[in-house]
């Protein structure tokens, strides 16, 4: 099987605008999470899919491969469709988030071996949560899982409810997860699923992967015990410099 890993990159992020082309100790995000990418030894090729000709220039400058898609994508997930529709060949797709920098090629490699099981056709990491500032922040989806590790459901907020357990002992009694943004689809599923109209738990919860779950897909997990650290706002993006200094 060919694998292809695309690194959506949009310019106009609502939070912070340009984050691809912050500088990180010299490098722009993008080119580091480009290099990580490349890193991996289950990919067999790496694709900047951005809208924006100010980050094609800066992936030029670093000798990165590029595509130009839409500017009028809602989501990485039909970004990254639009791309594997112009690089046919690709048997497999991995969606890797443009504002990790130093997301761990391990990681993808270990999404990348769910595929190896020729039933799986979504695939997504998650982690286990240790701690209640996790458990109980509701900008962090939780996921639950069934016996053969694939996701029933995501919410924002903490699942499952614990009945008759108070929140300090919630952890205690019951092991909890939280989703790693990071996915892989079989190229003809990423095709179908770009295809779904957005479904009443995606606008509840503002979770995409639930309009696949909505509509029947089964989505694999894998356990990861590595931390993905995201430059959401410029906040994040100090913070991460200070971890990496």
């Amino acid at each position: 099987m060919k694998t292809l890993g695309i690194i959506p990159a949009r310019f106009a992020s609502t939070r912070f605008p340009g984050k691809p082309l912050v500088d990180i100790y010299g490098k722009s995000m993008i080119q580091r999470v480009y290099e990580q990418a490349c890193s991996s030894s289950s990919l067999d090729q790496v694709v900047i899919a951005t809208d924006d000709e100010r980050i094609v220039d800066v992936v030029k400058s670093f000798g990165g491969e590029y595509a130009l898609t839409r500017n009028d994508h809602q989501s990485g997930t039909d970004r990254c469709a639009e791309v594997a529709l112009q690089r046919p060949g690709y048997d497999i797709v991995i969606n890797i988030q443009g504002d990790e920098p130093y997301i761990d090629p391990i990681q993808i490699d270990l999404l990348s071996s769910c595929f190896g099981d020729p039933e799986v056709r979504l695939a997504t990491l998650i982690k286990i949560i240790d701690s209640e500032e996790e458990l109980f922040n509701n900008n962090i989806p939780k996921v639950v899982i069934n016996s053969r590790q694939e996701a029933i459901y995501f919410s924002r907020h903490t699942i499952p409810y614990l009945r008759n357990i108070s929140g300090e002992n919630y952890l205690a009694a019951h092991q909890f997860y939280k989703h790693i943004g990071i996915y892989g689809y079989t190229t003809a599923t990423l095709l179908e699923i770009t295809k779904l109209k957005p479904s009443t738990l995606e606008l509840a919860e503002s979770l995409e992967q639930l309009r696949w779950v909505e509509n029947g897909y089964k989505i694999q997990t894998k356990i990861t015990d590595l931390e993905t650290i995201a430059v959401d706002t410029p906040q994040d993006l100090e913070k991460i410099i200070r971890l990496k200094k």
